[in-house]
């Protein structure tokens, strides 16, 4: 197992980079043998620092795991920001944008793992704990669709700040519930449900 690289004497670490060296080393961490199996120690080893830095940095395990999962989430959402700039159709987007969401979190390691090995874990930061991470998702989303109004693809909608929430409530379910009677498993099934049920959430 190979620990981050140990930070150079000669510039000086700041809090933000020390706590992104944690948070990359509790990743690694938690991927390889799950959150339970994962310590303090674990992590201060991974991340070359002591144990009193990764306390001190970001705090106890279960707040570790808060902001690794925090992390994850504003990496998609960072990825999902550049997405109104390359479409010409509503249509379009829409579907980019549930084929990118549902496809990040099916394929990513750490929940999938989690999800199958140590669901205790992680539901609670999809769920009851999500407020903030699922918060932010609806500002990103409503953001894209202004996006999307200001290059002409969306009419100026009142209540888009709703419709941004319902889309993500969509998707949010989706991606804790995966199984059911509609195929939704590939990226063209995926595609067809976007533009058939969720462009119509924002322009009806």
């Amino acid at each position: 197992m190979t620990a981050a690289s140990p930070t150079s004497t000669n510039t000086p670490e700041t809090d933000d980079s020390a706590a992104a060296r944690i948070l990359d080393a509790a990743l690694v961490q938690f991927e390889q043998v799950g959150v339970k199996k994962t310590t303090i120690e674990d992590i201060a080893r991974q991340a070359g620092v002591d144990r009193a830095t990764v306390y001190r940095r970001v705090g106890s395990r279960d707040d570790v795991v808060t902001a690794v999962f925090a992390r994850e989430v504003a990496r998609v959402l960072a990825d999902l920001r550049s997405l109104p700039g390359k479409h010409d159709d509503l249509d379009d987007l829409v579907a980019d944008i549930l084929v990118t969401v549902v496809g990040r979190w099916r394929d990513h390691p750490l929940v999938q793992r989690l999800l199958v090995l140590e669901p205790d874990r992680v539901m609670p930061h999809l769920t009851t704990d999500s407020a903030s991470t699922f918060t932010m998702s609806i500002l990103t989303t409503e953001s894209m669709l202004r996006e999307a109004i200001s290059a002409g693809l969306l009419p100026e909608t009142p209540d888009l700040l709703a419709r941004a929430e319902v889309l993500c409530r969509v998707v949010h379910s989706m991606i804790l519930a995966p199984s059911g009677l509609l195929p939704l498993r590939t990226d063209k099934e995926l595609d067809t449900f976007a533009r058939t049920y969720l462009v119509p959430i924002i322009t009806r």
